[in-house]
């Protein structure tokens, strides 16, 4: 417990008081291409609405101290949750300020141009009402805006294997014209919502759920992962999000994939992974009820995990693997692909490569992620 605790306290001491860069009450993130040396701070919301989720859920297994230290986490944050919504109004969130338009910020080119401004999207809606207290006109409200912006409402997904063409599962974005995705972790968080506060299923539900059963079902989340999402295009990645959902609701659509989620995390486990991944998928095996030893006992040791300026290094072995430093800037829990839009398929192909994506990093998530794992290894 002492150990959580100090977590706790440095992901709090984390949380912006206020700067040029980010508002008080924002977690500090950065958006980067080693490939290029292109990083940039990066005023989102999103990190910070993930982790005041993941606080937020784990608050009851924490100590009296630490769960006074979450409150005063989540008020600080949700102040800054207006900044980032519906630039007219309405109750969707954009990953970016609103109001004016801050895309792309601090950076030096993209923030100039229109085109480059991202419509309202799932993801960060999804996780604002999951850490607020919507109304009920609220919900209903979503649950429609939802369907309006579905595959086959106005426009028919282009950039998913064919036999998905015809499946009315949700799409990431809102926006008339923004071009309809797939994304699996994105509809995992969604669903989230949709059960959380037991909104009826839709045929748009039923088909986001049949999505996701068969990316997992054919091994699609295993040999393309980029494909099955695009914003989180890692097989851990889809792992943590999907055993979240089916861990914390009964959901008959996808009970018959809970096994091989299970096998799956088993067997990436017999191979190196960077601790924080390690991490996820030992933690989405504790919430999928496996809780072996070899579960319940990391790789590494969680002390020596040690913040250097805003980076997270960990020093350890790894089976398997030669000595060395792992950084956070190997792992990355989030990227946007700039050609993901493109529905050319030699585009599509290059947006698969590091050199055509940003990748996120957050440090206080990373400790929020090592704090969710060490939590829940005391449920029992």
């Amino acid at each position: 417990m002492e150990e959580l605790d100090e977590i706790i306290g440095r992901i709090a001491a984390l949380q912006s008081e206020g700067d040029a860069y980010f508002d008080e009450g924002l977690f500090p993130a950065q958006r980067t291409n080693a490939l290029i040396g292109y990083k940039r701070p990066d005023t989102t919301v999103f990190f910070t609405a993930i982790i005041v989720f993941t606080l937020r859920k784990i608050k009851y297994l924490l100590s009296p101290q630490s769960q006074v230290l979450v409150n005063q986490i989540v008020e600080k944050a949700t102040k800054n949750y207006p900044k980032f919504q519906n630039k007219d109004g309405l109750k969707t969130c954009n990953f970016w300020k609103t109001k004016p338009s801050q895309h792309f910020p601090n950076g030096h080119l993209f923030r100039h141009f229109d085109h480059f401004r991202i419509p309202d999207d799932v993801d960060d809606t999804a996780m604002i009402y999951l850490t607020t207290s919507p109304t009920e006109e609220e919900l209903f409200w979503l649950k429609e805006k939802l369907s309006q912006h579905a595959n086959l409402s106005q426009h028919t997904v282009r950039n998913a294997r064919p036999e998905y063409h015809q499946l009315r599962a949700y799409s990431t974005w809102f926006g008339k014209n923004m071009y309809i995705e797939f994304d699996a972790c994105v509809l995992s968080n969604l669903l989230y919502c949709i059960y959380e506060y037991q909104l009826p299923l839709n045929q748009h539900d039923y088909d986001s759920l049949v999505y996701i059963r068969s990316i997992i079902e054919t091994d699609r989340y295993i040999t393309e992962p980029f494909r099955c999402a695009h914003q989180y295009p890692r097989t851990v990645l889809i792992i943590y999000h999907v055993a979240r959902l089916i861990s914390t609701f009964h959901i008959t659509d996808l009970e018959i994939i809970r096994d091989k989620i299970i096998n799956d995390a088993r067997q990436l486990l017999q191979q190196p992974q960077h601790p924080l991944d390690e991490i996820l998928l030992k933690t989405s095996l504790l919430r999928l009820g496996d809780k072996g030893k070899d579960v319940r006992h990391l790789t590494f040791d969680s002390r020596k995990l040690k913040a250097e300026g805003r980076k997270l290094t960990a020093d350890c072995q790894q089976p398997k693997a030669d000595s060395r430093k792992l950084k956070a800037d190997s792992f990355y829990f989030f990227i946007a692909g700039l050609l993901t839009a493109y529905e050319n398929p030699v585009l599509y192909h290059l947006a698969k490569s590091p050199l055509f994506q940003m990748r996120w990093e957050c440090e206080a998530h990373c400790w929020t992620l090592v704090a969710e794992y060490l939590a829940l290894l005391q449920e029992d």
